[in-house]
């Protein structure tokens, strides 16, 4: 018998990154393939885990971040999970301000793992619909704590390493999972670095790879169009308004999906494929399945996405 050799991580931030990616051959059938990359499979329950990891350890190394400062950000709950996760491991206590119409489970799942979390009101949005001025709100009250407490302040809409995450991390792992076979990537578009840092790798291994921004219908800033319904349900996306650092010219083409397509292909992907995601994970994979009826890639080919975050945070 051959000796048996150990493997493990130390600890939970090695469980960032290099999720798995799954063929949805059951909700499209074809012709065409969609992929899904799984990052709700990360600690802290989504894509967001990589820019948090990014953005804390590229602020230590950059020495804006102090040994044992607390850190405060910004939620619409996904990224706060993931400051979390990395923020409980190297040791800053952490606050999150998040708007109350987003979903409670966050909250909840931010405070296991000792998170502060300052709920602040509504502006114009209801519960589970949360709008741009809503966020606005919110961040004025964690630049508030910031100051205050002398603590610093995360903005994932500006910094640059929430786009170096998926450049360096997210786009290399689609590429080498699919050997190069890649015709497209679609992805909803919050603060923007998911989508910036794939599409911008993908670019520089073949420019012919179709890249297309997912939108809710009513909210479609990417596209230039006016914004009727900025009250939808896919949280954490599409806030809109053009996120900081947008990059034109990585979008081929803006696609849209409604609340109740988005509501439907969650029931879908967990029926039929026995993933358990979010709203904007369900509205990638429509997008994707879209895209492939489009014309815009060939009818056979691969289209990628991501599955941004479990269902159980809703």
């Amino acid at each position: 018998m051959e000796p048996r050799t150990n493997s493990f991580t130390q600890g939970a931030l090695g469980l960032i990154g290099h999720t798995a990616l799954v063929a949805l051959d059951r909700v499209h059938t074809g012709p065409g393939r969609v992929f899904g990359k799984a990052e709700f499979l990360q600690p802290g329950g989504s894509v967001k885990d990589r820019a948090a990891r990014a953005i804390i350890q590229g602020a230590r190394t950059d020495g804006c971040l102090r040994p044992g400062q607390t850190v405060v950000t910004m939620t619409s709950g996904n990224f706060g999970a993931g400051l979390a996760v990395v923020c409980a491991l190297l040791g800053h206590p952490f606050i999150a301000t998040m708007s109350t119409g987003n979903s409670p489970e966050r909250a909840k799942m931010m405070r296991a793992f000792g998170t502060e979390v300052v709920l602040v009101p509504q502006v114009d949005g209801s519960q589970g619909r949360v709008t741009g001025a809503d966020i606005s709100a919110a961040d004025v009250v964690a630049r508030q704590i910031a100051k205050e407490r002398d603590a610093f302040y995360v903005d994932q809409f500006n910094d640059k390493y929430s786009v170096i995450a998926h450049q360096q991390g997210t786009g290399p792992e689609l590429w080498e999972q699919l050997d190069g076979k890649i015709d497209g990537f679609v992805a909803c578009v919050g603060s923007g670095g998911t989508f910036v840092g794939t599409a911008r790798f993908l670019k520089t291994q073949a420019r012919a790879i179709v890249c297309a921004a997912v939108e809710p219908v009513g909210a479609e800033a990417l596209a230039e169009k006016s914004v009727t319904k900025p009250d939808h349900l896919l949280q954490g996306t599409s806030y809109g308004r053009v996120p900081p650092c947008w990059d034109p010219t990585l979008m081929d083409l803006s696609i849209s999906v409604t609340d109740e397509e988005a509501q439907e292909w969650r029931d879908r992907l967990a029926k039929l494929e026995g993933l358990y995601v979010g709203f904007s994970a369900a509205a990638n994979v429509l997008a994707a399945v879209k895209l492939l009826k489009s014309g815009r890639v060939r009818p056979d080919g691969s289209v990628v996405t991501i599955l941004c975050d479990t269902g159980l945070k809703y």
